[in-house]
């Protein structure tokens, strides 16, 4: 199924990146689809059923994206995903679209966790110190974990950077056990 995901997205990765369409804003309308979709029993329910006819789904469709001002490949996009019959899988597309979008674009996602709330100062620091080693562009999220006792752990894609006084003791402590 995950590849399945990916080639959808990959596709649609492609068609905006071509277009030199605004990703930010095709990020965005396809975020609002997905939402639709989410809260929504209904919607779910005329776009998942094979007794409403295809046309009338994509009024549906379109009434959406006219509202949303959606640019014409998300329009289509979620056209396909009705039409074949994939709504259970647009969270994972999602994630797979963005994930894609980020690396091609040269971003990264980066999650900094703290013992206490990081000053604006520090978090521009923090995401100097990673461009520099990644040579992406950033976007950090933030969050304060308490356990940490002190220092920050940060995370880019798969791998993590533990700075915190946890992490110290627990690196300690396996030192001290296998002596």
């Amino acid at each position: 199924m995950a590849s399945v995901a990916s080639r959808y997205a990959r596709a649609l990765v492609d068609v905006i990146l071509e277009r030199r369409i605004d990703a930010e804003a095709a990020r965005q309308q396809l975020r609002t689809m997905v939402d639709a979709v989410h809260e929504s029993l209904e919607l779910r329910r005329v776009w998942e059923s094979p007794a409403v006819e295809p046309e009338k789904k994509r009024a549906v469709l379109d009434a959406i994206a006219g509202k949303i001002g959606a640019v014409k490949p998300i329009r289509n996009f979620m056209a396909v995903i009705i039409d074949h019959r994939r709504l259970g899988m647009l969270d994972d597309i999602l994630r797979v679209f963005e994930s894609e979008l980020d690396a091609q674009l040269g971003f990264a996602e980066v999650q900094v966790s703290s013992a206490r709330a990081l000053s604006a100062a520090e978090q521009r620091e923090i995401e100097d110190r990673v461009r520099s080693m990644t040579g992406k562009q950033i976007r950090a999220s933030y969050i304060s974990s308490p356990e940490l006792l002190g220092g920050i752990v940060v995370r880019v894609g798969d791998t993590i950077y533990d700075g915190s006084v946890r992490g110290q003791l627990e690196k300690m402590r396996q030192e001290l056990s296998t002596t």
